[in-house]
């Protein structure tokens, strides 16, 4: 460490070997909080990555499309999916999963909670059942048009 606000740190791994440098900023309530500083990109971010084959971990930024979020990947269909389910694994407790497309609201979550989850499952529903109809248009190929 040099000082309050900057240090590093260095990763030995077999053959491998990197420095990185750690910079800290002020928080709005006190304290800091400490960042690492990509060594490629010479910014400051939260994580840095090592995917696999790479020689240095860097930002997500440094790396491109070359590393990302599993939701990154999904098209627009698969995200609506994802988060349907996403929201069923959080309401579901110890119910049967296959028994409820929507399950009711579990016991000490506030409404407010529960019906906000309840739009978003409907807004993807509706988003669904819109790629659904636009599917079957294509396949039937009637002149309809949207």
């Amino acid at each position: 460490m040099q000082g309050e606000q900057e240090g590093w740190f260095r990763i030995q791994l077999g053959q491998f070997d990197q420095r990185i440098i750690l910079v800290a900023r002020p928080r709005h309530f006190g304290g800091r909080q400490w960042y690492f500083m990509c060594p490629r990109m010479n910014e400051r971010t939260s994580v840095l990555w090592k995917p696999p084959g790479a020689r240095d971990f860097c930002s997500r930024q440094a790396w491109g499309r070359q590393v990302a979020y599993h939701s990154q990947f999904l098209c627009p269909s698969d995200r609506a999916w994802h988060g349907k389910e996403k929201i069923k694994s959080r309401l579901i407790a110890d119910l049967d999963p296959n028994e409820w497309d929507l399950p009711p609201k579990p016991k000490g979550m506030r409404w407010r909670t529960y019906q906000r989850y309840e739009a978003k499952f409907d807004a993807y529903e509706d988003f669904l059942d819109r790629e659904c109809l636009k599917a079957a248009v294509r396949i039937l190929g009637t002149g309809f048009r949207f």
